[in-house]
């Protein structure tokens, strides 16, 4: 039986695996919320950054912001109106943007770092190692965290760096008890076994068994932290706590929008509120999408 050059060039195509990113890609492009979510977020993060310094807006100066009309409708030269300080409320919302999201991106970074490292050490070492470090975050799991968050607050003051540690460093307990359900997993199941019988350190099983294979998790855990870190903030914000003036944050502004919407002045609120809702929201399809693109199971073989 003879074959053919155009049945060697079929069954060279066939044979060339797809590459790992190539299918991650497809898996969450399929994901049609994600993709909107993706685009959303994106377009809010450059408007946050990006729209301040193209058309400025006074955010800082209290005593120029009272020369403007406070709690103004919506109208051609402000169109979301003013506060009740008489700032700009949609230069407002982004400049609070640019503060809520880099606090909270940086937060959520510290959070995923500090609870995967921690998380798989104890999951992967076991035995006292692991009931010890278990028990440390029961005893901080017990406490409320918004309760907890309150009370370094008041005792250690609120700049932008502290926030962002205390909510980074505060914020891991959940997320390592996920990383160590998988290290226990990983740590028992055939290849790293073999490994470790070979002669491979503990690291090193770590590193080329446990993490790859926790990804999905870690992954999807990354990107909730990072929703989590700007909720918190916000909520911080809303109870006074949050971003020392004259910085803001989204927390602030609906706090101090609250306070008016009994007096029907409804853009100090509502339009901010359906923008943080939608980043919440967003970047937990974003999350989601990101889980099943990197689970092991629904890649090609």
């Amino acid at each position: 039986m003879t074959t053919t050059v155009a049945d060697t060039a079929a069954f060279s195509d066939t044979a060339v695996p797809i590459p790992l990113w190539r299918q991650r890609l497809k898996i969450f492009m399929a994901n049609k919320l994600a993709i909107a979510s993706c685009i959303y977020v994106l377009i809010l993060a450059l408007a946050c950054f990006i729209i301040p310094h193209i058309h400025p807006t006074n955010q800082t100066n209290q005593a120029i912001a009272f020369n403007t009309t406070q709690n103004g409708a919506p109208s051609s030269g402000h169109l979301l109106g003013t506060d009740s300080s008489g700032f700009d409320e949609l230069g407002r919302i982004f400049y609070a943007g640019e503060y809520s999201l880099t606090l909270g991106f940086l937060a959520g970074i510290i959070t995923i770092v500090v609870g995967t490292t921690y998380g798989m050490i104890s999951g992967f070492f076991g035995g006292v190692v692991d009931a010890v470090m278990m028990r440390f975050i029961d005893a901080f799991l017990s406490i409320p965290y918004i309760f907890l968050l309150i009370t370094l607050i008041t005792v250690f003051g609120r700049s932008t760096v502290f926030l962002i540690c205390i909510i980074g460093f505060t914020g891991w307990f959940v997320n390592a008890r996920i990383i160590r359900g998988d290290a226990l997993l990983i740590r028992n199941l055939d290849y790293s076994k073999a490994s470790t019988s070979m002669g491979a350190s503990k690291l090193h099983v770590i590193r080329s068994h446990v993490f790859p294979n926790s990804i999905s998790n870690i992954v999807t855990v990354a990107t909730f932290s990072v929703a989590d870190a700007i909720l918190f903030l916000s909520a911080l914000g809303f109870l006074g706590l949050g971003i020392q003036p004259p910085q803001t944050d989204w927390g602030t502004m609906l706090q101090t929008g609250a306070n008016q919407i009994q007096n029907g002045y409804w853009w100090e609120v509502y339009p901010l509120a359906l923008i943080f809702i939608l980043v919440i929201v967003a970047i937990n399809y974003i999350g989601d999408a990101l889980r099943d693109a990197f689970e092991v199971r629904l890649l090609e073989r």
